[in-house]
This record gives C-alpha cells, structure tokens and sequence, in this order.
C-alpha cells in the first residue's frame, strides 16, 4: 500500500514540478529583461533535488510495478531492492548534481 501511495503522489508533484519548470523556461527565454520570480523559481536547488529524487523513485516504483504484473511474486523483496536502489541512484544523481562545475 506505501508503493501505490508514494507512486501516486509523486506522479502529481511531478506534474507541477515539470509544469513550473516548463512554465519559468518559457519566461526565461526573452532576449528582455528576465522576471525575477521565474529565475527563482527555476534555478532552485530545493526544487531540483526533489525532481531528481521523485523522478528517480516513481521510475523505479513503476519498474516494480511492471515486473510483479509480469507474475514475480516476491513483491515484498521487490519493495526492499528498488526502494534500496532508488536511495542510491537519488544520492549518486545528487551528488553529480551538486559538484557540477558548469
């Protein structure tokens, strides 16, 4: 029940991230004066960590989810190890993320 919770949630706050980031980009874009606002808003760490780390656990989530309809049945050991990688893929993503020199 936590997966198809977590699941659910984070495909709507994925929605709005992606439709803020999308929405700043457009404003962004002009050869005018930039809107302060939308730089803030796209250029947020706070909302960059959370779209790599929901983007990472929805995908993997989702993963799991093809895999037990395809008949695995072990779906508690399928929770431990996509819920483990998706940890490490969000910190290593992160971490990429954060040391980046460009």
């Amino acid at each position: 029940m936590f997966v198809w919770i977590t699941h659910r949630i984070s495909g709507l706050l994925l929605i709005l991230l992606l439709g803020v980031k999308f929405l700043t980009s457009f404003f962004l874009m002009t050869k005018e004066q930039k809107p302060d606002w939308a730089l803030v808003l796209h250029t947020n760490p706070f909302t960059d960590t959370l779209l790599i780390i929901l983007i990472v656990f929805h995908a993997l989530y989702g993963l799991r989810t093809v895999i037990i309809d395809l008949g695995v049945k072990k779906e508690k050991q399928l929770f431990w190890i996509f819920t483990l990688l998706s940890i490490v893929l969000s910190a290593v993503l992160l971490i990429v993320y954060f040391t980046r020199n460009y």
